[in-house]
């Protein structure tokens, strides 16, 4: 039963950081600036 709680919890932090992320990356319009943050994160462990 705990195994399962902490599964599900797990599953909802990681798409509430997708969220966070995608949130991130969708208030630029300029392209290099996007790609520049791209190649932030994920020079800092996240996959896009």
């Amino acid at each position: 039963m705990f195994a399962i709680v902490i599964e599900k919890l797990s599953i909802w932090f990681e798409a509430a950081e997708q969220r966070r992320r995608e949130e991130y990356l969708e208030q630029l319009s300029d392209v290099v600036q996007l790609e520049k943050r791209i190649r932030a994160l994920e020079m800092n462990g996240y996959n896009i």
